[in-house]
């Protein structure tokens, strides 16, 4: 249960997951384990490749190699398994933020910390946005609440960071649409990267880290010669 503090605090956490069903029909932790990455790396092929909607139970038992009459011993049912795989692909912290990027006081410029920001988002984070994209329409009321906290409190996180970088007084909305624009960039590319099949993937991410990193520093420029333009 929360505590006061938390019930009270509107703020939405960035590591906030799915909550995954609590299934105890096999005592061997290490059996429990492997099955669940059985059934969870068939299930997202087949949903990436059927899509949620259309693919069953019996698809992914056939698939994985788990019985079905042992599946419900590891997950509580499809969407338990859909859970737990954008709990990993989607919610997992293997990839830094942008704004945790910024952070960092390792001499990289502004366009490297986007550059490296996509490139890891493009990569690493493609089969769950993928997944993202096709199963939002599948996912419970619960599950869209979550992943609308947590996006919105990426966004916010990242939106201080740039607020801070650029100066923009704490009333000028740009930061948080900036901040919106770059998690769309990262999250949604993949749906149109067909369109580039002929650009390198190199060309691609010089080409949009530098557009991103070229706009953040126009908010900056803008807000450095705002107090001059008013003095005039």
């Amino acid at each position: 249960m929360k505590n006061e503090k938390e019930r009270d605090d509107p703020r939405p956490a960035e590591d906030e997951q799915l909550v995954e069903a609590d299934v105890h029909g096999v005592q061997n932790s290490a059996l429990i384990e492997m099955r669940r990455e059985q059934i969870c790396e068939a299930a997202l092929e087949l949903f990436l490749q059927k899509g949620f909607a259309s693919t069953t139970i019996r698809d992914i038992c056939a698939k994985s190699g788990v019985n079905q009459a042992s599946i419900y011993d590891y997950i509580a049912n499809k969407n338990d398994i859909l859970r737990r795989l954008l709990n990993k692909l989607w919610f997992g912290r293997d990839v830094p933020t942008l704004a945790e990027r910024l952070e960092q006081d390792d001499g990289a410029s502004l366009e490297e910390h986007v550059s490296g920001y996509l490139r890891d988002a493009w990569s690493k984070k493609r089969k769950g946005t993928l997944l993202v994209y096709r199963s939002v329409p599948y996912l419970q009321a619960d599950d869209r609440r979550t992943m609308w906290a947590r996006d919105r409190a990426v966004i916010e996180t990242l939106g201080k960071q740039l607020r801070a970088l650029t100066h923009l007084p704490e009333d000028d909305p740009r930061a948080e649409v900036m901040a919106n624009l770059i998690v769309f960039l990262a999250a949604f590319a993949p749906m149109r990267d067909w369109l580039n099949r002929d650009v390198d993937d190199e060309v691609i991410l010089r080409t949009v880290s530098a557009g991103v990193a070229a706009m953040i520093e126009r908010l900056a420029e803008e807000t450095e010669r705002a107090p001059a333009e008013k003095g005039e």
